[in-house]
């Protein structure tokens, strides 16, 4: 029997805020409901977005709502070398080459669901005269699905929709795609529950799980919380800070947006009332099958 994991994966560019804090209590739900472990990881890879002191805010708020991991807290700067080994793997089996472009360049290409897809200039060898820059993924015209548990199957052609992607930047730094695939790989998790904003991401780390020949988690993407503009609300957004006098409150305004109903009384209840209530009930059948709410 396959032991059952869920994971929260947040990056220390700043504070918890109301959209990251539904997002960690479906996936600590998911978990808890179905008796999983629900692990913590600290994305941080990206050290220009690394804030001081952010770290430390994000676990102090988690425990602080109840939302309690189990084992160590996973780092990602701490995984640099599994990285550069799986990288120097997929390109000595054929699956990623070094691109000498530069962004502009790599630009070149047709228009795909995220900007240009990138044109192959560099995946039959690096052009006379280059250096390579970054590492790219080398995909394929499969279709690929994900038979995503909230918002239903999503289907890509990464050929034709995204193209050869980036697995480690210009900069050294290895790409989400390629990192959380390993994270989530050596965590042993078994469902990744996170924002709708990722599920674009999801058949490019669904065909890196296909290159390592492993098998995939299952995933449901919440929706995430937009302003009336359609602009997605982030750690920038005063109105979404969250208050440490008011948690079980703030917990309550969660479970309503992510349909579960919770009993009105609990808007003044404890977080450990909260949290047993919506381990109880909690169904995520439930969650609005839409990208995006309007707060």
């Amino acid at each position: 029997m396959v032991a059952l994991a869920g994971r929260f994966a947040p990056s220390p560019s700043g504070p918890l805020h109301l959209g990251s804090l539904l997002a960690a209590l479906g996936s600590y739900l998911q978990a808890r409901a179905q008796g999983a472990q629900w692990y913590l990881r600290i994305d941080d890879l990206d050290t220009p977005r690394v804030q001081p002191g952010a770290e430390r805010a994000i676990l102090d708020a988690l425990v602080h709502f109840g939302l309690v991991w189990d084992g160590p807290v996973l780092r990602q700067s701490s995984r640099r070398e599994a990285y550069r080994r799986a990288i120097r793997w997929l390109k000595r089996h054929g699956h990623a080459f070094d691109c000498g472009c530069t962004r502009r360049e790599a630009q070149d290409g047709t228009h795909g669901i995220e900007g240009p897809v990138y044109p192959g200039t560099c995946r039959g060898g690096l052009p006379d005269g280059r250096e390579p820059r970054s590492v790219r993924f080398i995909v394929d015209s499969r279709v690929r699905a994900v038979n995503d548990h909230v918002q239903g199957v999503y289907t890509q052609r990464l050929d034709r929709d995204i193209g050869d992607f980036v697995i480690r930047r210009a900069d050294g730094i290895t790409a989400y795609q390629l990192a959380t695939i390993l994270d989530d790989h050596e965590q042993g998790v078994s469902e990744v529950i996170r924002g709708a904003d990722l599920l674009s991401s999801t058949p490019r780390q669904i065909a890196l799980y296909d290159a390592f020949d492993w098998a995939p988690p299952a995933y449901g993407h919440l929706p995430i919380l937009v302003d009336a503009g359609g602009e997605k609300l982030g750690k920038s957004t005063g109105a979404l800070a969250l208050e440490s006098h008011a948690p079980g409150a703030q917990l309550y305004r969660c479970l309503v947006l992510l349909g579960q109903d919770p009993p009105p009384a609990f808007q003044t209840a404890s977080v450990a009332r909260v949290l047993a209530w919506a381990t109880d009930n909690w169904s995520l059948e439930r969650v609005p099958a839409t990208a995006q709410m309007t707060l």
